[in-house]
């Protein structure tokens, strides 16, 4: 009996003990560190990008003018021709045959013009003197007249003739890039054969891009007032980026507004130009042209680390003076560089959570970390 009341007294000392005993402080969560950046705004000129295709600047298509048989090629395709280079010979031997022959009938021409001339001028003095009569000096005058038209008329034939002959000789109009020829050495080409066109020759010097604008969009940067083929001050700082986010080095420029607006795309299509002189942009080759559009436009700016996206909804965490935490909705614009433009729920100067969203809730404390 004695022993048991040992034991009570004993446990009743220990449960008094523990219940004296005051809590630690040593177990309190410290705050969380997150790195934040402060909400920022500057005037921007806002920029848009388009997914497009290069196109040369021009194409020659180089038909022959006369028709007969390949007798040389010296197209390469897909390699660089200079204006004036040789590309086909054409045999032109029945145009020598045309040609010696309209040589001939000028001299035949000229022959009978001579006698014509002669016959005129011996009949003159006679008709002063009443030998022969009117009629007669009439007839050698028409005739005279009429052999110098068979003359001009004779020379007009020798020329084009030698025009024959030089067309079967065909030389690159233009510098650029000579296509695929469908004819080969020993077809009848021409006007009206199997093959009316020999090749395309495209020029480099200059590649065109096309930028579909939605007319939504234009219409926001437009000036008021003006019309839609005059868009030379609408788009500036023309960047060109090619297959792995490369930026090609020259800038482009506007060249010209397509006539019509597309109505099934509701686009208005604008034409830029970008200098090619080291020939390293290839025509058909997908890129991507970003433009400024309109005048410097005052915006906030957020990190993109900062907006988080979940079922369609941006959302920020502000730090608040307190370091409070604050979930803040916000609609974001377009993105510039690493930042998006946002059009409502910040203000400049505020703070927002850049790392350690995923923890945060309404109110919980932080220790911010500037960036």
């Amino acid at each position: 009996m004695r022993q048991n009341l040992l034991i009570f007294s004993i446990i009743f000392s220990v449960i008094v003990v523990a219940c004296g005993r005051k809590p630690s402080t040593n177990n309190s969560m410290p705050n969380l560190e997150i790195e934040v950046a402060e909400v920022t705004s500057d005037s921007i000129l806002m920029r848009y990008e388009f997914v497009t295709h290069l196109k040369s600047g021009y194409d020659a298509i180089i038909q022959p003018r006369v028709s007969g048989y390949l007798q040389r090629s010296y197209v390469k395709s897909g390699e660089p021709v200079k204006r004036g280079d040789l590309l086909f010979v054409i045999d032109a031997a029945l145009l020598n045959t045309t040609l010696r022959a309209a040589q001939a009938n000028l001299l035949s021409a000229q022959a009978k013009e001579s006698e014509a001339r002669n016959n005129y001028e011996r009949a003159l003095p006679l008709a002063a003197q009443g030998a022969i009569s009117e009629l007669q000096i009439d007839e050698y005058k028409t005739n005279y007249a009429s052999s110098q038209q068979a003359v001009q008329s004779a020379r007009e034939q020798l020329k084009n003739a030698r025009l024959q002959v030089g067309y079967a000789r065909i030389y690159s109009p233009i510098d650029g890039i000579a296509s695929h020829s469908p004819a080969h050495e020993g077809d009848y080409v021409g006007v009206g054969t199997q093959y009316p066109t020999l090749t395309t020759i495209s020029n480099m010097d200059t590649l065109k891009a096309e930028i579909s604008i939605p007319t939504s969009l234009y219409l926001r940067y437009a000036s008021v007032g003006r019309a839609t083929y005059d868009n030379r001050n609408l788009l500036s700082d023309i960047r060109l980026y090619l297959d792995g986010g490369y930026e090609y080095e020259y800038r482009g420029v506007y060249d010209y507004t397509q006539q019509n607006i597309s109505p099934t795309a509701g686009t208005i299509t604008l034409v830029v130009d970008f200098p090619n002189p080291e020939a390293y942009l290839k025509a058909g080759e997908y890129a991507r042209v970003q433009v400024g559009m309109g005048q410097k436009q005052r915006c906030v700016l957020v990190p993109m680390q900062a907006v988080v996206s979940s079922q369609g909804v941006n959302y920020v965490w502000v730090i608040r003076s307190d370091s409070s935490a604050q979930y803040r909705r916000v609609e974001v614009g377009e993105r510039q560089d690493s930042q998006w433009i946002v059009e409502d729920g910040l203000q400049p100067h505020e703070m927002v959570a850049l790392t350690g969203v995923q923890k945060l809730h309404n109110g919980v404390k932080v220790k911010p970390i500037t960036k």
